[in-house]
This record gives structure tokens, sequence and C-alpha cells, in this order.
């Protein structure tokens, strides 16, 4: 086994030092891919080692933010994977509401908001605004932030169907803005899926394209943790670069391609 670097040290006191301070366990993330991201980000700001870079976080709110904007993926979009939505309209929800009244549902590390927006838009199609919540999670402040604002880019919105994008949004420039009640329907909160306790009681969790960037030990504990919190019957809903393996170790069943049903 090769010795440690210097360079080795100083990033796993880096990582100690955040857990200790912030609860923020970087292990559970892919070391290459985090590290990799890490080192542009602190060489970008000007710091020699991960430890200064970690004294100039406690100093400074805004470098820390900027950190939590740079170890998350913040790449989303409207409609991701098309086919995959048009699934939960057409059979997810229908079963789920033939089964129980109002649908709670979870956006899991929702990023800048485009995923819950999609979700509540879908569920606006098919439902009553009492019919259903969405909660939208994600570590980062500053993406919830762009989220609570919903205003996209072009490329933000670009498989979205045109009778949806003109019902939902307004165009500013080149922006698109999420109407006021889609905003409304969807309900904004800071949680960490590696630290924070989860809730109870979902009907339906979302989290796609997430997980690919987590080690297998820090996968199976979300897992777990996500069919804790799903009731009987429930669905998870998974990213197309995302897989399951042996769903009944977490008491789940395939239901359909990135769908997995509570049993």
């Amino acid at each position: 086994m090769a010795a440690a670097t210097a360079g080795d040290l100083d990033f796993a006191q880096f990582v100690n030092k955040l857990r200790s301070r912030t609860g923020i366990d970087l292990l559970q993330y892919k070391e290459d891919q985090m590290r990799r991201r890490l080192a542009t980000f602190r060489d970008r700001r000007g710091y020699r080692t991960f430890c200064e870079l970690y004294e100039g976080m406690v100093r400074d709110a805004e470098l820390y933010e900027e950190f939590l904007d740079r170890m998350t993926i913040n790449v989303s979009e409207f409609y991701r994977n098309a086919r995959r939505w048009e699934v939960l309209a057409q059979k997810i929800v229908p079963e789920l509401t033939a089964t129980r009244g109002k649908l709670r549902c979870w956006s899991a590390a929702c990023s800048t908001g485009d995923e819950p927006y999609t979700l509540s838009i879908v569920l606006s199609g098919l439902l009553r605004r009492h019919e259903y919540e969405v909660l939208a999670t994600d570590i980062d402040k500053g993406a919830l932030e762009r989220a609570r604002e919903g205003v996209y880019g072009a490329a933000s919105v670009r498989e979205v169907p045109k009778p949806i994008l003109d019902r939902h949004f307004k165009a500013r420039g080149d922006t698109y803005a999420v109407s006021e009640e889609i905003k409304r329907s969807v309900a904004f909160k800071q949680h960490n899926l590696l630290a924070d306790p989860y809730e109870n009681g979902f009907d339906l969790i979302v989290c796609r394209n997430v997980l690919i960037y987590f080690t297998d030990e820090a996968k199976d504990s979300v897992f777990r943790s996500f069919s804790k919190s799903l009731s009987q019957g429930g669905y998870l809903f998974i990213g197309g670069t995302e897989q399951v393996f042996q769903p009944d170790r977490y008491g789940l069943e395939t239901a359909d391609a990135f769908f997995y049903r509570k049993t």
C-alpha cells in the first residue's frame, strides 16, 4: 500500500474538520470525483491547501455557500427523460390515487427546483390543488434560493411541451418564470440526505441522478431510509443512470423502469 502523501493528509484533515463542524461527510461521496471537483474550487479561490480553504470557509459564510454549490451537482432540467414522466402521469399517479386521498410527495436533492416543479405540473394536470403536496429539499442553500425564485434559462425548459410551457411559464426575455400557482404548490427546505433525519408517510419520493455520486455504502443507507419514509404501496422514482440492485433488500419491488414500489 502506498504511503499517504501530504496532499492525502491535507484532504483527510479537511474532511474530518468539515464533518465535525457541519455534519457533512465527504467520505460518503465517491472520493476521486469529489476531490477533483473541490481541488478546482480551492485553486480557483486562491487557497494552497484544503485546510486553508476550510479556515476560509469558517471566516466567510459566502465562501461556504459557494463550497456547497460546488460539491453538489446542480445540473437539472424540466421533464428530464420525458418518457419517465409520462409513466408517472399515466400509471403511477392513477394507481396511487385509487387507494388513497391526498398524495404526499418528496423531491429529494432537488437542486434548483426543475424537478419538483415538473412534479407539481404533472400532478396539477391530474389532481386538484388540495389533493397533493410537494416537499422539495436540497443541501445547497443557494440552489434552494434559485428554486424559490423559479426563473430558468431556455435550456432548462427545452423538453417542456409547448402547451404546458404556455400555461405554466411566463417568458421574460431569454428566461422563463414558473407560474405563481405552481410555485405555491412546492415547499422548499434545506436537508442533507446523508446526515439529517427523514420524514415519513410519503406516497412518492423522487430522487434522480444524484445517488450515482455516492459510495455504495451511502447509497445503501439512503435506499433504506427512503423505504422507511415511504407509505405502504408508495413509489421511489430514480434517475435514468441509476438502479436499485436487489430492491427486495429494502422492501421494494420493481414496478417499471426506474420506479420501485414499497411492498
